[in-house]
């Protein structure tokens, strides 16, 4: 398991450990969530889930890579 340091705003941190302690649940697993909710993911599951979506939507892989990158294009400028 990797190990991080941060810093965090004052008012930020003490929230932070203030839901932990009202949710009985670690300042690690609140982080942990909260970057899978963002969407970030380790390699394996990143690549489960586009295979998942692409046999959903029933796209060959050529036009799943390029709706991809056309979809991450305009979510990083939008």
């Amino acid at each position: 398991m990797g190990r991080l340091t941060i810093r965090l705003d004052d008012d930020l941190h003490r929230a932070l450990k203030e839901t932990a302690v009202r949710q009985r649940r670690s300042i690690g697993s609140i982080i942990d969530e909260s970057l899978r909710l963002r969407g970030i993911r380790d390699q394996a599951s990143a690549r489960s889930l586009v295979a998942a979506a692409r046999n959903h939507a029933r796209l060959d892989p050529a036009d799943a890579q390029k709706l991809a990158v056309e979809e991450t294009r305009a979510a990083r400028e939008g």
